[in-house]
């Protein structure tokens, strides 16, 4: 009894599934600690399964050589489309960051090593909610086809174009703070003139040590407003979940 091997599906699916595994390791919500790293490259498999049939068809086989910096150049694919999505969590964690500092929460920071996010209460609950908004809406799938077309605008060993993708990743990193501040801003603001009002109340009565009731007083609304950035939150999460589908290559077409 005979049997072949296919070695260009092979060839076709391993180029695939180091695309996959290398989006989903640093992609949020697959790139949690919590899920083990095999676990991520048995899922990266399955999912480049679904794609190979296609990719099979346009595909012309490469040499030894090539076929290693093929494999490197699909490393380096996944990896950046990968760092976009994290831009948006990262986005949402930098929102949470300025509460806690402005707030006063920030000299409770601790670090998450499962989702690697070091913050204090704010920064690692937008985090969390963040993910579950995420996962909740679907908002995973339009990831994962997101990725998926991106085989049709790079073919398997062609690589991404490093100008474009500077271009893209930096404007990426300008989109991340401005969301942040974009978010944070009305209670920023609100903290602010807390402080403001404080320093006033100071200078109008020096006895009266204003800025030590200032702590509690900003913890107080800090509480009581964050319930208002966090009811628009799941269409903050929509739209830079889309916008960083539009960096995404093909993702458009």
């Amino acid at each position: 009894m005979l049997a072949t091997l296919p070695l260009q599906f092979l060839e076709v699916l391993m180029l695939a599934a180091v695309r996959v595994t290398a989006f989903l390791v640093i992609a949020p919500p697959f790139s949690h600690n919590a899920i083990p790293l095999r676990i991520k490259a048995m899922l990266g498999v399955c999912l480049a399964l679904a794609v190979t049939p296609r990719l099979n068809e346009r595909y012309t086989s490469l040499g030894t050589g090539d076929y290693m910096a093929a494999l490197v150049a699909e490393l380096l694919a996944g990896a950046a489309m990968g760092f976009m999505v994290m831009l948006v969590f990262a986005a949402i964690q930098s929102a949470g960051g300025l509460i806690d500092y402005f707030g006063g929460f920030a000299m409770a920071q601790g670090f998450d090593p499962q989702s690697m996010v070091n913050g204090a209460q704010f920064a690692r609950f937008f985090h969390f909610a963040a993910l579950a908004l995420l996962v909740a809406s679907d908002g995973y799938q339009l990831v994962l086809a997101g990725l998926f077309r991106s085989f049709d605008a790079i073919s398997l060993g062609a690589g991404i174009a490093l100008g474009s993708s500077a271009q893209s990743l930096s404007a990426a990193l300008g989109q991340m703070f401005l969301s942040a501040v974009q978010i944070a801003g009305p209670l920023l603001v609100v903290l602010m003139l807390a402080d403001i009002g404080l320093g006033l109340l100071t200078r109008a009565a020096p006895a009266l040590n204003a800025f030590a009731m200032g702590f509690p007083l900003k913890i107080f609304i800090t509480l009581m407003l964050a319930s208002s950035v966090f009811v628009v939150l799941p269409a903050v999460v929509s739209a830079l979940v889309r916008e960083a589908l539009t960096l995404f290559p093909g993702a458009g077409s």
